[in-house]
């Protein structure tokens, strides 16, 4: 059973009117910056994700701004929630996506407080700092700053933050829409994550916005042999033979290929390369045929990711007890598959090359390809945002999956795109030790997300 409606509230409380101008961005900085250490000091760890924590720290700053909000659990303790900030005009609304839940995260491995918001040499350091609840802080104050103002843009604004999107979204995302989707009725756009600003080799600096996503497939291979003790191994046991399936996946090649997304994307990338790497990337597909470039290229997981479908192997399982052999042995896959690619054909594939009956291979997670077009009036504003900055906007392919998906299903227009800049370094970090958050993007981000917002408008 799920729980409807938790809360419903429509905070009272009227922030005094600003012009635009009059904003004081230093303030809102500081603001964002506080905001976000104490919101990852809110351990949202999925498992068991705990979203309700979360919504319910975002609920007092919603209620503060006199912005509406409504908190729902599609399991309890697995919440989300959305605030609407009403647009003064007849424009259709767009909705700034995130997630309320993260990855874990080993203390072990980390040099700062998993979950402490220390700040140190300009950086936030926190689980959550960039996936996602930097991005969430970044999407809130701009609608602070937008309500403060006094000048709402001619849209709603809806602000989106769901449960469970690090296991698939099947109790977040997913589950709004399919259950609550009359809250997002009209919704034109969404601004999600998946898309960044980065400085190049040059200096110059870009912003990537995902218009298109790989396609997760992940699988489970199982092996079943006789049990037994550690000490007199019978035959072929199931850890023994699930190894061997696993050398061949690990071994396994791939067809190198350029889809059309991934070659748009390196050819607007090109003009900001070196001399020699500008004429490749104008057309990634036939310089692959190179072998020496080819094997350049391939050598930077960045790259090779986006021109052929990828296996990680991520789960092992097998006996819990040194000296006991198990009947059962288990690993699962994350495979990203390019965005034209066949999960069937794919699927035969792999099972060619694990060549062995006994070894079962079944989808866990299969969905479908995600991608948005651009040349919207939204792409168009941030082109105009970035232009401001002497930066160009580049269509970028996403390696990993995001909630997107669910929207661009229901005819939505869905971007990933996050505001702030960061460094190659600050990106490595996400799912990883130390993550960490640039402490002046947090307000820069949120300024250039305004200037989005009422780019809409032409203004």
């Amino acid at each position: 059973m799920t729980r409807r409606l938790l809360l419903v509230v429509l905070a009272t409380a009227v922030s005094s009117p600003m012009l635009a101008a009059e904003l004081d961005w230093d303030a809102i900085s500081g603001e964002a910056t506080a905001m976000l250490r104490d919101y990852v000091r809110v351990d949202t760890s999925n498992p068991p994700g705990n979203e309700i924590e979360a919504a319910r720290f975002l609920a007092a700053r919603f209620s503060a701004e006199g912005i509406e909000y409504q908190i729902f659990e599609s399991e309890p303790g697995r919440a989300s929630i959305i605030a609407r900030l009403p647009g003064s005009g007849g424009e259709r609304p767009i909705v700034l996506l995130n997630h309320l839940d993260t990855v874990g995260a080993d203390q072990a491995a980390w040099s700062h407080p998993t979950h402490a918001g220390e700040v140190e040499a300009g950086y936030l350091y926190g689980r959550g700092a960039i996936d996602c609840k930097g991005m969430a802080v970044v999407e809130a104050m701009a609608m602070f700053a937008i309500a403060r103002s006094g000048q709402p843009i001619d849209r709603d604004i809806v602000f989106l933050g769901t449960a469970d999107e690090e296991t698939g979204g099947a109790l977040g995302a997913g589950w709004f829409v399919e259950n609550h989707g009359e809250l997002l009725r009209g919704a034109e756009f969404v601004l999600n994550e998946g898309g960044h600003g980065r400085v190049l080799d040059d200096g110059a600096l870009v912003y990537e916005v995902g218009v298109v996503e790989k396609t997760p497939f992940w699988l489970r291979l199982t092996t079943r042999g006789e049990p037994g003790h550690g000490s007199t191994p019978r035959g072929v046991s199931a850890v023994a033979r699930l190894v061997r399936a696993l050398e061949k996946v690990r071994t396994m090649r791939h067809e190198i290929r350029v889809v059309p997304e991934v070659a748009a994307y390196y050819k607007a990338l090109a003009p900001r390369q070196s001399e020699r790497l500008r004429s490749r990337y104008l057309n990634l597909a036939e310089s692959l045929e190179d072998e020496s470039f080819r094997a350049e290229f391939l050598a930077r997981p960045e790259d090779a990711a986006l021109v052929q479908s990828t296996v990680s192997i991520t789960v092992l399982k097998g006996s819990d007890k040194t000296n006991v052999v198990p009947a059962r042995a288990s690993a699962e896959l994350d495979c990203r598959l390019l965005p034209d690619e066949s999960p069937e054909k794919f699927l035969d594939e792999l099972r060619s090359a694990v060549d062995d009956d006994e070894v079962e291979i079944a989808a866990i997670l299969d969905l479908p390809p995600s991608s948005s077009a651009i040349g919207t009036d939204l792409y168009r504003a941030i082109e105009v945002m970035a232009a401001s900055e002497n930066a160009a906007v580049v269509p970028n392919v996403l390696r990993g999956f995001t909630d997107s998906h669910f929207f661009r299903e229901k005819g939505i227009v869905a971007y990933g795109f996050v505001p702030v800049v960061l460094t190659d370094e600050d990106t490595h970090r996400e799912h990883g030790a130390d993550e960490r958050m640039p402490v002046r993007e947090l307000g820069a981000g949120t300024k250039r997300l305004v200037q989005v917002l009422r780019g809409l408008d032409g203004r």
